[in-house]
């Protein structure tokens, strides 16, 4: 795969000076450092890419033979001056990011902070609504108590590495040029453990299933997540520990439906009880109400009850229970129980058809009318 122009990588013209390009670089550097974004693969490359326009274009001889050769100018594989070349890539990062990241000059390895976790919690929406407190048992690293997270045995501490000098790269001279690695003998880390921990073996950190407890504020809902600061990973050499996300899940409920604050719920209404009207009780977080029903209900009716939703997490405002009734046709009617709807149906029959039905017999107007305009 080609590379991509140097200039254009920084966002700089060709006769941008170095103050410009450390500026520019500053500011891509930030936003793509490795520390802000953990994990992303392509981000890091990225970042690689503008930490490479970086030092070519601050060095007189490369960005001189870059000007006139292009990328084979700085190839060591085509005879160029070579990446990584007589700078330093610690003195780069200590100049522009010292004060941001806290690496400092001619640092190589700087101790990495723990990752964060994440923990899946299901609730019930009655203990999503009302809160609650609850324990989990979170598997993890953490700190190895006996050498106090530095890897080396109780009385000894870590030495700097003799090959790196602490800097956790070496440089690999190709005649006039040199290429930066990472240091084999540390790893990177710039320091050595010549007796290691008995208990962790050298790694700083153990393996610990913690026991810990969760307030779980009312309101919260799936996707809310509860963030417990420096309760993730521990770090390395130690560093700071990661934080724990506990990511809210609320199981579905069997009568109630949430939108936001709101609930939802369907009622089933008798057939006489929606003509004549009267009392229903529906059910709420709270127990059991009252619902007024007006005589002459149509199924699909809407009534809310305010109040009687979930108080937000956020704004601490409540919402409603909207109750949807819906009308339910009698079933396994009896010989007697036929004989009277059929009289019933009888009386509402003739003349008084369209006062008792008056959206049945206008869908059935509306259908006449329209096969007679389809005719004429």
């Amino acid at each position: 795969m080609s590379k991509r122009d140097y200039y254009e990588v920084l966002g700089v013209e060709k006769s941008a000076g170095e103050r410009e390009i450390k500026k520019a670089y500053k500011k891509l550097a930030m936003k793509y450092h490795p520390d802000r974004t953990q994990g992303d693969k392509a981000l890091e490359e990225k970042f690689k890419e503008i930490q490479e326009a970086y030092e070519v274009l601050t060095d007189q001889q490369k960005r001189a033979a870059y000007d006139q050769y292009g990328h084979a100018g700085v190839d060591p594989n085509r005879g160029g001056a070579g990446f990584g070349g007589g700078a330093d890539f610690g003195d780069i990062f200590g100049d522009v990011f010292g004060d941001i990241f806290g690496g400092g000059r001619g640092r190589q390895s700087r101790a990495r902070q723990g990752s964060d976790l994440r923990y899946n919690l299901e609730l019930s929406l009655e203990e999503a609504v009302r809160g609650k407190e609850v324990e989990i048992r979170v598997p993890t690293l953490v700190e190895c108590e006996p050498c106090h997270g530095s890897g080396a045995k109780k009385g000894s501490s870590p030495t700097t590495c003799p090959t790196c000098h602490g800097n956790g790269q070496v440089q690999m001279r190709q005649g006039f040029f040199a290429v930066q690695q990472t240091c084999p003998t540390c790893s990177g880390k710039g320091k050595i453990i010549s007796d290691p921990c008995t208990s962790c073996r050298g790694q700083g950190r153990v393996e610990k299933t913690k026991t810990l407890s969760v307030k779980i504020p009312a309101g919260v809902d799936t996707g809310d997540r509860i963030r417990l600061s420096g309760e993730g990973e521990a770090g390395e050499n130690g560093a700071p520990a990661g934080d724990l996300y506990v990511q809210v899940h609320v199981r579905e409920h069997k009568i109630f439906t949430r939108d936001s604050n709101n609930l939802y719920c369907e009622v089933p209404l008798s057939f006489s009880t929606a003509a004549l009207g009267g009392e229903l009780q529906v059910p709420t977080l709270d127990g059991k109400v009252k619902l007024k029903i007006s005589p002459e209900t149509q199924t699909g009716r809407m009534f809310r009850l305010r109040g009687k939703g979930v108080k937000s997490v956020r704004s601490g405002a409540v919402g409603d229970l909207l109750c949807k009734v819906v009308v339910e046709t009698p079933v396994n009617l009896s010989a007697r129980q036929k004989e009277l709807l059929k009289e019933f149906e009888d009386s509402m029959g003739g003349s008084d058809k369209a006062k008792h039905r008056p959206k049945e017999q206008g869908f059935f107007d509306g259908v006449k009318k329209f096969f007679d305009d389809l005719t004429n």
